[in-house]
């Protein structure tokens, strides 16, 4: 077999699966901090700034959402496409956003 051939009959295994199972672990872990520093900032005293800081979080919680499900989707295809380089910077840009306004609320 040439290799195009072997890469048209590869079997995917469970690394989709896994891979999906992952997107999700993460997705939860973000919910986790989302709701902890919500919960840090409207316990505060209300401020402008804790406020703001709690709507922001919540923006980047939902961005992280959106691109966590839209993999979760491709990965349930026979072939997952490959994740995109925007994709990923879109993942990884808004688990620090989350985690550095996470922990500014706090402080």
């Amino acid at each position: 077999m040439t290799a195009s051939g072997e890469a048209a009959t590869r079997d995917a295994g469970l690394q989709p699966e896994r891979t999906r199972l992952a997107w999700r672990r993460t997705t939860l872990a973000c919910s986790v901090t989302a709701v902890l520093a919500l919960r840090t900032a409207l316990r505060g005293s209300g401020s402008p700034v804790e406020v703001l800081g709690a709507a922001v979080i919540v923006l980047v919680w939902l961005a992280f959402l959106g691109v966590a499900h839209r993999r979760v989707r491709q990965l349930a295809a026979a072939r997952p496409p490959d994740l995109s380089a925007r994709s990923a910077l879109a993942a990884v840009a808004c688990t620090v956003a989350l985690s550095v306004f996470a922990v500014a609320v706090i402080f």
